[in-house]
């Protein structure tokens, strides 16, 4: 399977379409964490980053389901299991944890946008395109919480943005 580091060769539609299904994952993994936090991040500082979550839930859902379209449109079936969601009472925690998840999902469809015009597939990249627009979005959202600056995302390699392990 194609990895970031495979610039040497564009990668296959098959190898797309797996690319797609773990995107296709950690979208499940958004829908159900951003369900989960706005409904148990308590207190007045919270309010309003409580139901921006709850829009971010119903948007990572349309992006699910244009995720799964791409998958099905390269011949694989869609997957049906989400990648882990990591609980916290804690929610400065719980937003931490979505602002990572967020920074690993801009740096991949950023990269997937790349992969769809080496194939020439350039309408799924433009659909790929709209969602990186909600995905910043909700990365300058869950920075704002937590009185940030959203990230520089521009040098970074996926693996450098992956959530560290002692989260």
């Amino acid at each position: 399977m194609a990895t970031s580091g495979d610039s040497e060769r564009p990668i296959t539609r098959s190898e797309l379409a797996d690319l797609l299904n773990e995107d296709l994952a950690r979208e499940y993994q958004a829908i159900i964490s951003y369900t989960v936090y706005s409904q148990v991040l308590k207190g007045a500082q919270y309010m309003n980053i409580a139901d921006q979550l709850e829009t971010h839930a119903h948007e990572e859902l349309k992006h699910a389901l244009i995720i799964s379209r791409q998958v099905d449109y390269l011949g694989k079936m869609p997957v049906a299991s989400p990648k882990p969601v990591r609980i916290s009472e804690d929610p400065k925690t719980m937003l931490r944890y979505d602002l990572d998840n967020e920074n690993q999902t801009i740096m991949n469809y950023r990269q997937r946008v790349r992969q769809c015009e080496a194939l020439g597939e350039y309408a799924m990249a433009e659909q790929i395109r709209e969602i990186l627009v909600d995905e910043q979005d909700h990365q300058i959202d869950l920075a704002t919480a937590l009185g940030e600056d959203p990230p520089d995302l521009t040098k970074r390699t996926p693996e450098e943005t992956r959530p560290s392990a002692h989260h």
